[in-house]
């Protein structure tokens, strides 16, 4: 199993499973372990609310310098 890693300023984007419910995306504001694994602090879009987060396979990573390739 591949562990995440993440820095500071990646977006966190979680899929949903459930026909009604809507993705959900946020920016890493923290990560705790210097190796870049989780538990990340996420400040979420759609709530403005920061939580711990420990993404499960629904979660993935798009890295800060993916996002200003694009």
């Amino acid at each position: 199993m591949d562990v995440v890693k993440a820095a500071a300023g990646d977006q966190v984007v979680v899929e949903s499973s459930h026909l009604m419910a809507h993705r959900r995306e946020g920016q890493i504001v923290e990560v705790h372990d210097p190796d870049g694994a989780p538990p990340y602090l996420v400040h979420w879009n759609d709530t403005g609310a920061e939580t711990l987060f420990f993404p499960g396979p629904d979660a993935h990573i798009i890295h800060a310098g993916a996002q200003r390739s694009q």
